[in-house]
């Protein structure tokens, strides 16, 4: 007699045989038990997860000669069955059979009584490649059949079954397979075959499967066929092209160390090897995930491809964080796969990105050993050196943050500068008391046509305050409410994206996104500093920049103040108060305020 597959030799012969699908199960058994079978049963799912076979264990149960232990699999009507032999169980395959000819054919056989058993069953597999034709023809047969037949049609795509045979039918859903299912099965019936399988390898092996029973058997076949009798988990990855998990283990710890080198050969082994790449980034990021919820949660029950110890040892190379931005940029490689021409080139940019994700770390903590070293240095060394590096790490937060972290990023730049010249704004005023008043006039002069130039702004920065800054700070943060209210929302969602640079006594220095905002706020001073007076008790003169003009104007800064060449502050005159506007509006005469209204050539006094 010819070799038979392990899939078919196996093949479910009762309900409590069937591995999964308990609702499944339990709901077909009640239903025969009380004898209210339905007459058609749409029956979708992965392949491999049962439904062919609970299809014909059902035709046995509704035709068992043993009403009380159906299907009872002693009877001649169960024997029959599970031989294939039966003439009132016909299986149809659609994908072959999908014209309206043989759809026809089948309705002109439903009306005739069952020869042997109680139903005539006809199990129709992967229904849904019936044509629309054919559909329409088993539309009515299907919503009235005879009383003697039964309906079971099968598919592992329901979207494409019309939706009036979905409505005919009573739906039953099948799910994978559970991993602890498919390895408990393999065991009995490598223990029935007198074969030794590793453990490891039917984990493996289910792994593999993924929710598939009749793909785990297949897979279980092909590794008989390749190592006979004695099975290892080696084994399985040299027929599948798989690597093993500490092979996995040690391409991270390559990243984690940053040997690009041995990494590059690695992959290039494994690709002349045939492994499978997309398995294996999809491996990677298991292992990374399986890492992080241990992190989290401590619990060994929740690993399944790892050991506690081999977790462990993952996160005391590489923190958690790392781990989650390694796993994005792994998931974000396998959508770029569909539509590459050279999964490798992708799989190895990927990993090549991992380590950059690590080498944040490294300038991070490369600048803190210089900080640490430099304590041996000059008091002024130190300062500009630990400044200089305050920068850098600035900048970097800034190219791996988005737009609003970026705001916030420029908000403690802004902070450093005001910390590197606390207390000279004092001394500014001190110097100022001490010049003739002429000279202060002239230079005050100056700021009747202002240029938002790099040496402008700089002038600001000198005498920016801290203090002033915390507090225009807690007053901008009312702006986000003004923006529901109708007589200003104009003006508030001119600001609401802007952030408050710099702050001094009589001047406020905004960072807007983008020039255009930055050149209209600019031109609407008069109708937004009025407004910033009224709505958010910011009484100073405002000013605004670019985000990437700040960015630039705090890097010369720091660069200036160590070479000291910073210029002079900017003289700011006190704003007028609002008292003094209301004043003087109201001191103007009845003629000026009819010609502010309407212009002087559209009024003749009389």
């Amino acid at each position: 007699m010819s070799y038979k597959a392990l899939y078919r030799t196996y093949r479910p012969v009762d309900f409590d045989d069937v591995a999964g699908q308990q609702h499944i199960v339990q709901t077909l058994k009640n239903a025969v038990k009380r004898q209210k079978i339905a007459h058609a049963y749409l029956f979708c799912g992965p392949r491999g997860t049962g439904k062919t076979s609970i299809a014909k264990i059902l035709a046995k149960a509704v035709n068992c000669h043993d009403r009380e232990n159906s299907p009872c699999g002693c009877c001649d009507s169960c024997l029959s069955i599970q031989k294939g032999n039966h003439p009132d169980i016909i299986e149809i395959d659609a994908a072959s059979n999908n014209g309206v000819d043989e759809i026809r054919d089948l309705i002109e056989k439903v009306k005739y009584a069952p020869i042997e058993a109680t139903y005539k069953v006809y199990i129709i597999d992967e229904v849904h490649m019936l044509s629309a034709g054919a559909f329409n023809a088993l539309l009515k047969t299907l919503e009235e059949p005879p009383g003697h037949v039964i309906f079971v049609l099968a598919t592992t795509e329901p979207h494409k079954v019309l939706p009036t045979i979905i409505s005919r039918c009573q739906r039953y859903d099948f799910t994978r397979v559970p991993f602890e299912e498919i390895v408990e099965r393999m065991e009995g019936i490598v223990k029935k075959e007198n074969l030794y399988v590793e453990k490891e390898a039917l984990k493996l092996i289910a792994s593999l499967a993924d929710g598939g029973m009749r793909d785990a058997l297949s897979i279980l076949d092909q590794c008989i066929a390749y190592a006979q009798d004695h099975i290892t988990a080696e084994d399985v990855n040299a027929i599948y092209g798989i690597t093993t998990t500490e092979e996995k283990l040690e391409m991270l710890s390559n990243v984690f160390n940053h040997e690009a080198s041995v990494l590059m050969n690695r992959i290039k082994t494994l690709s002349e090897k045939g492994t499978d790449i997309k398995r294996l980034t999809s491996d990677l990021i298991e292992l990374i995930k399986e890492t992080v919820i241990y992190s989290y949660t401590k619990d060994k029950s929740l690993l399944e491809k790892l050991s506690a110890e081999q977790a462990s040892s993952l996160l005391q190379q590489c923190p958690v964080r790392q781990l989650i931005e390694m796993m994005d940029a792994l998931m974000e490689t396998m959508e770029k796969y569909r539509n590459a021409s050279s999964v490798t080139s992708y799989f190895e940019v990927s990993l090549l990105k991992m380590m950059t994700i690590r080498d944040d770390t490294t300038v991070i903590c490369n600048h803190r050993e210089i900080e640490l070293s430099s304590e041996k240095k000059t008091d002024i060394e130190e300062k500009n050196e630990k400044v200089q590096i305050a920068a850098e790490e600035n900048l970097f937060v800034e190219q791996k943050q988005n737009q609003k972290e970026e705001q916030t990023s420029m908000l403690l730049e802004s902070e450093d500068v005001e910390t590197a010249m606390e207390g000279s704004p004092n001394l500014f005023e001190l110097e100022e008391a001490k010049k003739p008043a002429e000279k202060q006039e002239e230079r005050r002069a100056i700021l009747k046509d202002i240029q938002l130039d790099y040496e402008f702004v700089l002038g600001l920065l000198v005498q920016g305050n801290k203090q002033y800054k915390a507090n225009d700070i807690d007053n901008w943060s009312q702006l986000s409410l003004l923006t529901l209210n109708l007589s200003v929302a104009k003006e508030a969602n001119l600001l609401k994206d802007c952030t408050i640079a710099a702050s001094g006594k009589d001047f406020i220095l905004l960072a807007a996104p983008y020039e255009a905002l930055s050149n209209e706020l600019n031109e609407m001073k008069n109708e937004i500093e009025p407004f910033l007076w009224e709505y958010l008790h910011i009484e100073k003169h405002l000013f605004v920049i670019t985000e990437e003009m700040f960015r630039e104007c705090t890097k010369l800064f720091i660069q200036r103040r160590a070479q000291g060449t910073l210029p002079q502050p900017v003289v700011i005159d006190p704003i007028r108060k609002k008292e003094e506007i209301k004043e003087e509006v109201f001191e103007k005469s009845t003629e000026e305020k009819l010609f502010d209204l309407f212009g002087k050539e559209n009024i003749k006094i009389i």
